[in-house]
């Protein structure tokens, strides 16, 4: 049976796994250092800060979306931000993507929300055809920063160093 439902604390080794490899296809491997005890207090802790579908083929899951609530000041309503998508490779090409997308377009109505957004590397053709496909579009003049490691360490001590809390 091939479906999309929700993630279960037994889904993590899976999507830990999942996860793993997205990062070893994006030739990051060595920068990915998910857990699934991470994982699992991210989802099903006392205070989540994310949610996931998983793409079922026969009762094993294949895909995963894990994704966090956003908020726009400008509508004035949340949004999601789909933080990854990733089908494994022997079940690409049997719509579990599609329905992967899908689900998470129906959560986002279901509670109201105004937005399904992503990043996608500029390199991944296959993936930026397949969102092309189902009418997604880019948000051309807009680029991703980030602070990680020292740069954020460093930030976050001219805080306190300022009184800021």
């Amino acid at each position: 049976m091939t479906g999309v439902r929700p993630a279960r604390p037994d889904d993590v080794p899976a999507m830990v796994r999942l996860v793993h490899e997205l990062a070893d296809y994006e030739k990051a491997a060595d920068e990915c250092g998910l857990t699934e005890a991470q994982l699992h207090a991210a989802l099903f802790g006392p205070d989540p800060s994310a949610g996931a579908l998983v793409a079922t083929a026969d009762a094993a899951v294949v895909g995963v979306a894990i994704w966090f609530r956003t908020f726009s000041t400008w509508e004035g309503v949340a949004g999601m931000h789909l933080e990854d998508l990733y089908v494994s490779p022997a079940h690409r090409g049997d719509g579990h993507g599609a329905r992967l997308l899908a689900g998470l377009a129906a959560e986002c109505t279901r509670r109201g929300w105004a937005r399904l957004e992503w990043n996608v590397l500029d390199w991944n053709t296959p993936a930026i055809g397949f969102y092309r496909s189902i009418s997604a579009a880019p948000v051309d003049g807009w680029t991703t920063y980030r602070l990680t490691g020292g740069p954020l360490a460093g930030l976050a001590a001219r805080a306190g160093a300022q009184g800021t809390p």
